[in-house]
């Protein structure tokens, strides 16, 4: 069977007449919304945020007091 990328099937509206029709419009939602995910994971804000964390992490970490034991 030959893929059809990216192409948007014309469905009847208002109504969907079958489960085919019904399961071809909700994988055309998930494919659109994995490309908004894709192009968000490639966005720079996005690539600096495990830095970010990290140095969040450092800098909000409680110092360690050095009592003496008697």
């Amino acid at each position: 069977m030959s893929r059809h990328k990216d192409v948007n099937w014309n469905l009847p509206e208002p109504k969907v007449q079958s489960w085919e029709q019904a399961n071809t419009a909700v994988l055309m939602d998930i494919r659109d919304e994995l490309k908004r995910l894709n192009s968000l994971f490639h966005c720079a804000n996005f690539m600096t945020i495990p830095n970010k964390l990290e140095s969040i992490r450092r800098n909000t970490v409680k110092k360690r007091s050095h009592h003496k034991k008697k």
